[in-house]
């Protein structure tokens, strides 16, 4: 599949893959001067860049497990959804769940971009659904 890039600032670096078989391709801050996120603060960091992903796909922005684990940085939204027809720039907000201040840089790995696929859906309002074993049973009601 061949995704449309473009650069909305000449310093925005190509998303890449950490290894052959790595699902998520990395985004890269696109800084003019370093961004200090304190504790419990959040910050839009821009990509710079814009895509275009195909009809029927659509892009979804997770944290990297690195980032989280050591820095404390995650996207706030938890995944960040990248419609086909948006064409604005990727712009993770990154939430510092830390309590020591953390600092991005130009050219940090900042998240992963998966592309999946999207199922459309049509909604109608029900007077029953049907029955299952499980039932209503939600929140830790099938074990842990």
């Amino acid at each position: 599949m061949k995704i449309l890039l473009k650069k909305l600032r000449e310093n925005a670096i190509m998303p890449t893959r950490g290894s052959a078989y790595a699902a998520g391709y990395d985004l890269y801050a696109c800084l003019e001067k370093d961004v200090v996120i304190r504790p419990g603060e959040t910050v839009k960091v821009g990509t710079g860049l814009s895509a275009a992903i195909p009809e029927g796909w659509f892009g979804a922005v997770f944290a990297r497990s690195g980032l989280s684990l050591k820095e404390g940085l995650r996207p706030a939204n938890c995944v960040g959804v990248c419609d086909s027809d948006y064409r604005g720039e990727y712009i993770v907000a990154l939430h510092n769940d830390s309590e020591t201040e953390r600092t991005v840089v130009h050219g940090e790995r900042i998240a992963q971009l998966v592309i999946l696929p999207f199922l459309e859906a049509e909604f109608d309002f029900a007077e029953e659904l049907p029955d299952t074993e499980r039932g209503e049973g939600g929140f830790g009601s099938t074990g842990k």
